[in-house]
C-alpha cells in the first residue's frame, strides 16, 4: 500500500551494521486515499511511504514520541538466523544471571525449546552468533509461552493430543529438571495454553488459554495425521480434542493452589502483560487467524484489550479496546518502564503509548510472534528463522518475579 505523504528519512549519525532509517510517517496523508483504491486487507503490510526503495529493517515513526523510546542513535540487526526451520517463535525468556534467552520454535515438529547466549556477540566476527537447542523431558511437550517465575523458566505448553496443557516449571541451568505446576481445572483440561506472566505485586501467575495455538502448515499436519503421532496445535488445527472450557484468562497461586478465572468473553485470547504497577493487563485476542482449518476470518478480533486488575480479587474488570492491529494479528506483548506497550504482530512490532496511540514500529516486513528486552536498552525480536536485536533507549519492565 503506498500514499500520497511527505517523509523526512533520517540518518542518525553515520551507517553501522545494523543501523536503520527512521521513516516519518504523516497520518494526514494517508487519511484520505484514492477512492477508487488499491486498498489493502490485513494480511498485507502498510508502509505508506511512497517512493522509497528501503529493505527492511527500519523504524517507523509515527508519532513524535516514538524518538524518545529509539534514542539518538537505534539500531536493528539481525543476529540469529537458521533457514532451515524457525526456531524462534515464541516464548522468549531472558536470564539476566547468565545473559541467555531461551526461546520456544514454532510451525516444526516438536517445537524445540532453545537457548541463545548473547554473550556471544562480544566475540562474532560476523554479528550473528547460534543457538542450541535444549534436551529436555518428556513433560515439555509442545510449548508456546513462557516467562521468569522465581529464577527458574515458566514453559506454557498447549497439550498434546489427549495430554493436557500445562504450566512447567524448569531449572535454566543444567540438567535442565522441570516440575509441572498446573494441567488441569478442578479436573478439566484446559484447551491449548498460549502465554503467560507474572504479577508484578501479588507474583501469581496469570495465563491465557484458547483452542487453536499457533498454526501448522496443511503438509505437516497430514503427515502427523497419517503417523498418529500425539502432536498437537489446538483444536481448530484439529491436534487436541473438543474444547470442554471456555477461551479465558486464568490467575494461579502456586503457593495454595489456587486457579481461578479472571477474564472471559474472548476468541482467543493470547499474549499478555501487566503495567509496570500492575494495575492494568492487557490481552491480544488473536481470533483472527482460526488456524489451518478455520482460515483466517478478518472479521473476528485482532485487537488489545486493557483491563482494570482489581485490588483485592486480581479479577479482570473494566474491559476496554485499547488498540486494533492493522496487520495481521497481535500476539506477545511487553512493557517498558514508561509504560509503553510493544506487540509483536504481521510487520514486526508496533509500539503504542499507554493510551493506545501508535506512536511507531520496528518494521521488519515480517511477522514476529513476540520480543523481550534483554537488559537496558535491548530488545530482541523473535522472527521464527531470525532474531532481531535492536538497540534503542528504552528499558523493559522487570519480569524476573
Amino acid at each position: 500500500m503506498k500514499a500520497s505523504t511527505f517523509i523526512l528519512l533520517l540518518f542518525k549519525g553515520a551507517l553501522v551494521i545494523g543501523q536503520a532509517p527512521i521513516v516519518r510517517e504523516n497520518k494526514l496523508a494517508f487519511a484520505v486515499l484514492d477512492p477508487l483504491g488499491p486498498f489493502r486487507n490485513g494480511s498485507q503490510l502498510f508502509e505508506p511511504t511512497p517512493n522509497v526503495n528501503l529493505t527492511p529493517p527500519y523504524f517507523q515513526v509515527y508519532d513524535e514520541r516514538f524518538d524518545e523510546i529509539l534514542g539518538p542513535n537505534p539500531s536493528v540487526r539481525v543476529i540469529v538466523q537458521n533457514d532451515s526451520f524457525a526456531f524462534a517463535h515464541d516464548g522468549p525468556v531472558w536470564v539476566n544471571e547468565t545473559n541467555e534467552i531461551f526461546v520456544t520454535g514454532g510451525r516444526t515438529l516438536g517445537r524445540p525449546v532453545s537457548v541463545i547466549n548473547l554473550n556471544d556477540l562480544q566475540t562474532s566476527p560476523t554479528g550473528l552468533i547460534n543457538f542450541t537447542i535444549l534436551p529436555l523431558g518428556p513433560d515439555v511437550q509442545i510449548n508456546n509461552g513462557g516467562t521468569l517465575f522465581r529464577g527458574d523458566l515458566l514453559l506454557v505448553t498447549t497439550g498434546s493430543g489427549p495430554l493436557p496443557p500445562s504450566l512447567i516449571r524448569v531449572n535454566p541451568k543444567p540438567p535442565f529438571n522441570d516440575t509441572i505446576i498446573l494441567n488441569n481445572f478442578y479436573g478439566r483440561q484446559f484447551n491449548s495454553l498460549n502465554d503467560a506472566k507474572v504479577h508484578p505485586q501479588s507474583r501469581a501467575i496469570f495465563f491465557t488459554d484458547e483452542t487453536y495455538a499457533p498454526p501448522v502448515s496443511l503438509s505437516v499436519a497430514l503427515k502427523l495425521t497419517l503417523a498418529c503421532t500425539p502432536f498437537s496445535y489446538g483444536f481448530e488445527n484439529g491436534f487436541r480434542p473438543a474444547p470442554l472450557i471456555p477461551n479465558q484468562v486464568y490467575r494461579f497461586d502456586a503457593d495454595s493452589g489456587e486457579v481461578r478465572v479472571v477474564a472471559d468473553g474472548f476468541s482467543q485470547p493470547n499474549g499478555i502483560a501487566f503495567s509496570p504497577d500492575g494495575n492494568t493487563a492487557y490481552i491480544a485476542d488473536s481470533g483472527e487467524t482460526q488456524g489451518v482449518n478455520g482460515g483466517i476470518q478478518p472479521t473476528l478480533p485482532a485487537t488489545i484489550y486493557a483491563f482494570d486488575v482489581v485490588p483485592d480479587t486480581q479479577a479482570f474488570a473494566n474491559r476496554r479496546v485499547f488498540a486494533f492491529i492493522d496487520s495481521d494479528v497481535p500476539d506477545g506483548l511487553t512493557l517498558d518502564t514508561n509504560g509503553n506497550l510493544y506487540v509483536g504482530c504481521g510487520d514486526g512490532t508496533e509500539v503504542f503509548d499507554s493510551k493506545g496511540t501508535l506512536l511507531g514500529k520496528i518494521f521488519l516486513g515480517v511477522s514476529s510472534s513476540n520480543m523481550i528486552f534483554a537488559g537496558p536498552n535491548r530488545l530482541v525480536i523473535m522472527a521464527d528463522t531470525k532474531v532481531f536485536l535492536a538497540e534503542i533507549a528504552a528499558e523493559g519492565v522487570d519480569l524476573n518475579l
